[in-house]
């Protein structure tokens, strides 16, 4: 498991994010007591699950995998703590909302800062490679 730090803009509004990339066998171990499926997010950069896991010790982790392109295997799965996810969670959710409030499609709204926040992620990912 690989862990490194994301800043943000400013504008962001978003403290610095520990992040950590899991390895298929690091995957195996935090999933086996169970995954259970959150929520989607389909982008330009790629599409993202969210999930949360247990592992055989009931200790929980917060995960999202990222597939790029039309590949069926992902190309990476990250790891959040807690308060990092629930943002994540709460950007979705609070978009529900502003759909039924948005006249038009162009605006930004909380999924497009979510898709803003996993681009910032992904290019951190890629550089640490």
């Amino acid at each position: 498991m690989k862990t490194f730090t994301v800043q943000f803009h400013k504008e962001d509004q978003v403290d610095a994010m520990t992040v950590q990339k899991l390895s298929e066998s690091d995957f195996s171990k935090v999933t086996e007591g169970g995954t259970r499926h959150l929520f989607e997010l389909d982008t330009n950069i790629g599409f993202f699950v969210y999930f949360d896991a247990v592992d055989k010790d009931g200790k929980e982790s917060y995960l999202v995998l990222h597939y790029e392109d039309e590949y069926e295997e992902p190309s990476g799965c990250y790891g959040f703590q807690l308060k990092d996810f629930y943002q994540f969670v709460a950007l979705h959710l609070n978009d529900l909302e502003f759909q039924d409030e948005a006249e038009e499609e162009e605006d930004y709204g909380p999924i497009h800062h979510l898709a803003h926040l996993m681009y910032h992620i992904i290019d951190e990912a890629n550089k640490e490679e």
